[in-house]
């Protein structure tokens, strides 16, 4: 497996090019304009704005979201000391998760300089450069004295990841692990292997969390760290000198309540824990292989909690849990350091997230593994989507509290906001739905309530300030979900559960079922058998009653299943012949609509007009515009075949009925994205810049455009959005994530509150 795994990684660092990074351009640079303002002579304005106002570097550059990750290759993590050049890699890949994290760009610098002072006058020489400085990999004692020396003399956040990111991990992971053994920080007895850089920093911070000097022992390889010991100390390691007779781990350990590794690999044995006090914390956070296996010290030990550095075993203490978010939080408000106040906010962010209940990305990439808070849950696994908006706005506003932000931030709940978009593409698009459900709140129906993704929609909404749910499903079933979920929502005080079993209004609901039903092969006999089996059916009537303003049906079974239930029931609105559905999606060059892709799979020339001004409608719903375009195989009439011939004729339909919808077509899709390429084929087109709404004229055809794009281009999606239904109703598909049932949730309650 070991030279599997070598393989492997040689050619993921190999191919398709060499190396993990590259720079990629946020300007256009296609014709003489832009290269006028890119370099010269435009670039010179923006250099006189930054000589009259050094802080407006900011502005126009990137300095502001960019950060250094810088080394010298002399402590690579479980490598040691192999120098500048074969650090590059590591440094890379630092790089890599600053960008997908929290979106910051990095510049890795890879210094050949083994000389404290040399390295100090290199680094500080590069302030002009960056926003801040990410330390890394660099030995101690001489990475205290960079980083101390470097801190005084510069005046961006100066932060070395190996001290403080390990430091605030292991801290917040402490605090939760006292809290599930019911000790007090400032009681408990601390026995640490190793007196590295990142040991001294994590002693310093659980000492300004509240620990006990006294009640902290240090050994190291040779032993314990006493006063009067000379044997391979220094002024860092000497703060924790105590007064014993004690010289070896062996000798501290017993009725310790944390062991704290951060050394050597087997260095604790099994016995010592055993002598350990009740409950202990066994933080062994050697890499690749611990201080001890957490199977030897269950063996021993079955109410030990363990953390280790490792992604195999429950509680790992991982950097990325920190480093890119307290970064963000510090760039953001232009923080001229990361202080003591901005760690400690940190750590508390980093702990309190973990008493949260779990998102669904992260339950996806953890399947199997108990997420609920408790002795193998005291941290948040690194790929929890919500570190940056619990850590970032919790970093940013110690930095101003404590007075060293430049760029103070005066509305932090649009701060939370904006910092979703890294986590969720579908943010700023939904933003405005967001607050209309908040500011008008609307009750809303789920058909599913027993799956998950529906648990913990209705958990999400909540928190958005909707009105409790009504959510329909056996309550055992339901009760054990949000138990095995660990989730804070609970049936008949947070959301009205109705279960099909327990419900006692089958009668009156079931005649009037039948009335809608009768002539459509309904018995009287049938109709509350039907209300009773199927929670979409049952769902359906309660909105057409007006006991909910607002249902989300799904996502168990078929699209068409549903969907013929709720036409059937609560019928379409005045006015519209036609149903359809369509699709949102969210790209990085921008956000289009797609219809239909579910319902109408030949549309007439008639069902292509109410497709198409249904759809517009629904864009205006978003605060956009709506471009429409309809398209085709063919270009302008340049093919008369009878799809391009109905989109062409529904085209001149709309037109009359809605002169001010800015459409266009029959064209090819590069046409409608394109302007440039519209210009060519069709100067005179009276659509401008790129379409946003894509009309196609098959399901087929807007289904495979559709999948296509989102595969291709790393989409998002929200929907099928129903269209035209007299009551907000939406279905989720099978494949939807929680996100995706947000979404669509909080869009049905919106149009309840508008309509």
């Amino acid at each position: 497996m070991a030279e599997d795994l070598r393989e492997s990684s040689l050619h993921y660092h190999r191919y398709p090019k060499p190396g993990k990074l590259a720079i990629q351009a946020t300007k256009p640079l296609a014709n003489q304009r832009d290269l006028a303002m890119a370099y010269s002579p435009g670039v010179a304005f923006a250099c006189e704005e930054i000589v009259n106002d050094p802080t407006s570097a900011a502005e126009f550059t990137s300095r502001g979201n960019l950060v250094g990750v810088i080394t010298n290759g002399s402590a690579v993590l479980g490598l040691g000391p192999i120098g500048a050049l074969a650090s590059k890699p590591v440094m890379e890949g630092k790089a890599v998760l600053f960008k997908q994290f929290a979106g910051i760009d990095v510049f890795d610098i890879e210094i050949h300089q083994d000389d404290p002072e040399q390295l100090i006058e290199t680094i500080a020489g590069l302030e002009p450069t960056f926003g801040a400085i990410n330390l890394e990999d660099i030995k101690a004692p001489e990475c205290f004295i960079v980083e101390k020396a470097l801190r005084a003399r510069m005046k961006i956040p100066v932060f070395h990841d190996d001290q403080h990111g390990t430091a605030i991990c292991t801290a917040a992971g402490v605090l939760n692990g006292l809290r599930v053994v019911e000790k007090e920080i400032g009681q408990v007895r601390l026995v640490a292997s190793g007196a590295g850089a990142a040991a001294l920093a994590c002693l310093d911070l659980l000492v300004a969390l509240g620990m006990k000097p006294e009640n902290i022992t240090v050994t190291d390889i040779a032993g314990v760290v006493y006063q009067g010991r000379s044997e391979q100390m220094d002024p860092y390691k000497a703060r924790y000198a105590i007064v014993t007779e004690a010289r070896t781990l062996d000798d501290v350990i017993d009725g310790a309540d944390i062991f704290l590794g951060l050394s050597a690999p087997r260095v604790l044995q099994g016995e010592q824990v055993a002598r350990m006090a009740p409950r202990p914390l066994i933080f062994a956070l050697a890499n690749p292989t611990p201080e001890i296996m957490p199977e030897e010290v269950l063996a021993v030990r079955d109410d030990a909690i363990i953390a280790t550095g490792r992604s195999d075993y429950p509680n790992q203490i991982n950097n990325v849990l920190c480093f890119p978010f307290i970064f963000r939080g510090a760039l953001d408000v232009g923080a001229t350091t990361i202080n003591e106040a901005m760690k400690i906010a940190c750590v508390k962010a980093i702990a309190d997230l973990a008493l949260a209940e779990v998102s669904d990305v992260v339950a996806d990439a953890y399947q199997g593994q108990s997420l609920v808070f408790g002795p193998d849950y005291i941290i948040p696994k690194p790929f929890d989507p919500r570190l940056i908006t619990a850590i970032s706005p919790a970093v940013a506003a110690a930095a101003m509290e404590s007075g060293v932000a430049t760029r103070p931030i005066e509305d932090m709940r649009a701060y939370r906001e904006q910092l979703s978009r890294y986590v969720v593409r579908s943010g700023t698009v939904m933003k405005g739905v967001f607050n209309v459900i908040r500011e008008a709140p609307r009750r809303l129906l789920f058909s599913g309530g027993e799956d998950e993704r529906v648990l913990r929609t209705v958990q999400t909404l909540l928190q958005e300030n909707a009105l409790p749910p009504l959510v329909v499903g056996r309550r055992s079933v339901v009760e054990q979900n949000i138990r095995r979920l660990g989730l804070r929502v609970r049936p008949d005080s947070d959301f009205e559960l109705l279960d099909p079993g327990e419900y006692g209004g089958y009668g009156e609901l079931a005649a009037e079922y039948h009335d809608l039903m009768g002539r459509r092969g309904v018995l009287p006999a049938d109709a509350e058998g039907i209300l009773r089996s199927s929670p979409t059916a049952l769902a359906a009537l309660l909105l057409r009653r007006g006991e909910a303003d607002a249902m989300i049906a799904g996502p168990s079974g078929g699209f068409h299943e549903h969907y013929k239930q709720i036409v059937d029931i609560i019928g379409l609105r005045e006015g519209v012949r036609v149903p359809a559905a369509m699709q949102l999606l969210i790209l990085d060059k921008g956000t289009y609509f797609i219809a239909d892709a579910y319902i109408n799979y030949k549309p007439s020339v008639d069902e292509l007009v109410e497709i198409t001004l249904l759809a517009a409608a629904e864009v205006r719903r978003f605060g956009m515009v709506p471009k429409v375009a309809l398209v085709s195989h063919s270009n302008f009439g340049s093919v008369d075949s009878p799809s391009a011939l109905r989109l062409r004729q529904a085209r001149a339909i709309i037109e009359q009925r809605a002169p001010e919808l800015e459409i266009e077509g029959e064209m090819q899709t590069d046409a409608a994205l394109s302007e440039k390429v519209r210009q060519r084929v069709f100067p005179k087109s009276k659509l401008t810049g790129s379409a946003n709404l894509l009309v196609m004229p098959s399901l087929d055809a807007a289904s495979i455009t559709f999948n296509a794009i989102k595969a291709i281009g790393n989409g998002v999606s929200v929907g099928p959005i129903l269209l035209g239904t007299a009551k907000p109703v939406h279905i989720l598909n099978r494949t939807v994530t929680t996100r995706g049932a947000v979404n669509l949730g909080a869009l049905a309650a919106a149009d309840a509150a508008v309509s």
